[in-house]
């Protein structure tokens, strides 16, 4: 039914209850014929002509176009609102919570904006929840039967994040497929910021399955097309997916580069908000890169955790700043403080995603190791490699079952060390 029927069907109703004849509602410039065929779907009611009618059936010219009154849509607009900063906040299960209740009211059903908004912040925390499935559902609907009512961003933005949650999942050719039948033809369409981010998940989703020939060569494509449209978000987007890229093909001094222009253009241009979790991430990729100097890296570090402990962040922000915390105090050498932080970080796991269970596991299973406590060490590989296994196979399992394999050879599991190096070797193939 379209939005024309259903104006007509409230029309007809109100003047049902009113007691009220078609005749009754005319007007120098409205017909009762014109009324009846308003009614009946086959005439669109320009806005004078709704307010003219709203006015006659003494009712809120909001009802007839949405089927909601001014007050129910204060409400819903409101109750909105709140699931967003939910969200924004990281609040994630309740945001969900706020969503269904949204789209559980009937009120929606005459407000096909407001619904796909809804709709799509569900998936958001469907996903942020870590149930994949209902997010996927959710967004595949959405493009598909909302595609008619949906702007070019918010298709744009969908793709995005499905293919983020493909990826996550580990359907990483599906993950690839989704944003190639928008930027896979021989002709690209007009860069935007938000082409420039569905680019960034493409490569992402490339270096995952192990296609660096072609994740280089749509890196390059991705930095000239934010250098061109010179918006700090594209340029952001783009160097920081260029960093990630170098730092798997191992050209470390490139990574240093493209992260440190990225959190420059950041620190200049973009939300604060955001700011602590940026320097986190990139203190996270610098322990990697120059691990030497992770005393540095430390130093950011707690003053990241600083700002994030005083901010909105969400309980993922934390636990990954306190996993590199950690890291950095296991790499400089100071063992009881790297025990401090990653005994912090086994207390915030419940409800994480399972990669990032996992990587948390593996870290406490090294640093119980080096402290001598084989005992702990080896219940939490154990626990490691059981979050592991029902994992699609990726870079980071791969990667996770080679760091498993090396800490259960240290606490000498010698028959489950050579498990999971055939794990790791079964992950690539051999």
């Amino acid at each position: 039914m379209t939005g024309q029927d259903l104006v007509g069907q409230r029309i007809k109703a109100v003047r049902r209850q009113r007691g009220l004849s078609q005749a009754q509602l005319a007007h120098p410039e409205l017909s009762d014929s014109y009324v009846s065929l308003i009614e009946s779907g086959k005439r669109t009611p320009t806005p004078a002509v709704l307010e003219l009618l709203a006015a006659k059936l003494d009712c809120s010219l909001t009802y007839l176009i949405n089927g909601v009154t001014a007050e129910q849509m204060q409400e819903i607009e409101r109750s909105l609102s709140y699931a967003q900063l939910a969200m924004e906040n990281g609040e994630v299960v309740e945001a969900r919570t706020r969503y269904r209740e949204l789209l559980a009211d009937n009120g929606l059903a005459g407000l096909p904006q407001l619904k796909q908004d809804a709709e799509y912040g569900l998936a958001l925390a469907s996903q942020a929840c870590g149930d994949l499935d209902a997010a996927i559902t959710l967004l595949n609907r959405l493009r598909h039967d909302d595609a008619a009512r949906m702007s070019p961003e918010r298709h744009i933005d969908i793709v995005t994040e499905l293919s983020l949650c493909y990826r996550e999942q580990g359907q990483l050719a599906q993950a690839v497929q989704v944003v190639e039948e928008i930027l896979g033809g021989s002709v690209r369409p007009a860069w935007t910021d938000g082409l420039v981010r569905l680019g960034a998940q493409l490569l992402t989703a490339y270096i995952d399955r192990g296609d660096l020939l072609r994740a280089g060569h749509f890196s390059a494509e991705l930095l000239a097309a934010a250098e061109l449209l010179g918006t700090p978000k594209a340029l952001i987007m783009a160097h920081w997916g260029a960093a990630i890229l170098a730092v798997e093909t191992g050209r470390g001094d490139e990574a240093v580069v493209h992260i440190e222009r990225a959190v420059a253009i950041h620190s200049e241009y973009e939300n604060p908000r955001r700011q602590g979790r940026l320097r986190g991430d990139y203190a996270q990729v610098m322990l990697y890169v120059r691990p030497a100097e992770a005393a540095r890296w430390r130093d950011l570090l707690v003053r990241v955790e600083n700002e994030l402990a005083e901010s909105s962040a969400n309980s993922m922000d934390k636990m990954r700043c306190a996993m590199s915390l950690a890291r950095a105090e296991f790499l400089i050498g100071d063992l009881q403080r790297a025990n401090t932080h990653i005994e912090a970080v086994c207390g915030m796991l419940d409800g994480m995603p399972k990669d990032l269970q996992a990587d948390a596991r593996l870290l406490a299973g090294q640093i119980f190791a080096a402290l001598g406590r084989q005992e702990e060490a080896v219940r939490e590989l154990t626990e490691a490699t059981e979050l592991l296994e029902p994992l699609p196979t990726t870079r980071f399992t791969t990667q996770s079952w080679m760091t498993a394999a090396q800490i259960l050879e240290r606490v000498d599991e010698t028959d489950r060390s050579v498990e999971a190096y055939q794990r790791a070797l079964a992950c690539v193939g051999l």
